[in-house]
């Protein structure tokens, strides 16, 4: 992606957020929004304050534009997401954000619990669990908290609402990259 639309998008997440605590509707010229930034994909905007997570939310999947699903996720970051009360003025000064642009999933397959392990920790993809109807996913940033995969992979279950052990126990798996845009 250009250099101007990574710009762009950044810009454009804050302003989403700023227009919420302001109450003010968001205002965006269409014609200044490359065709790039037009195309679906799915879309994370994580927020920090102070190094710290303060909100992350996205669609894994491509349910809108890239500008729009940028837009929405940044204020569903900062006033929805469940772990944390509503981002306020004075957190918003302090917030960092950024943004992850992530390809299409693939079903990763693997024959034994040692090949998914190695796998994993070879590649750090961003990886969706999938068991029974229970969903969860860890961007590939991840990693740098929870480098150990089959403590990501615990961690990544209870997300799911299942047992820590249960990536033991057989379940779906799929790998997804991300391109990173960093404020």
């Amino acid at each position: 992606m250009e250099k101007k639309d990574r710009q762009f998008l950044l810009w454009l997440a804050r302003e989403a957020i700023r227009a919420k605590l302001e109450n003010e509707n968001l205002k965006i010229n269409d014609a200044e929004i490359s065709g790039a930034l037009k195309q679906k994909s799915g879309t994370f905007v994580t927020l920090k304050i102070g190094g710290r997570l303060r909100g992350c939310i996205g669609h894994i999947e491509p349910v809108q534009e890239i500008y729009k699903d940028v837009a929405e996720n940044a204020c569903s970051a900062a006033f929805e997401d469940p772990r944390f009360s509503p981002l306020t003025k004075s957190g918003f000064e302090k917030t960092v954000m950024e943004i992850s642009l992530l390809s299409e999933s693939k079903k990763f397959e693997y024959k034994s619990r040692d090949s998914l392990i190695r796998n994993l920790e070879k590649n750090k993809p961003g990886v969706i669990l999938k068991k029974g109807g229970q969903t969860a996913t860890f961007l590939p940033q991840v990693w740098e908290e929870l480098p150990n995969a089959e403590e990501f992979l615990a961690h990544l279950c209870l997300k799911a609402g299942l047992n820590p052990e249960e990536w033991n126990r057989g379940i779906e798996i799929e790998t997804y990259t991300v391109e990173k845009i960093p404020s």
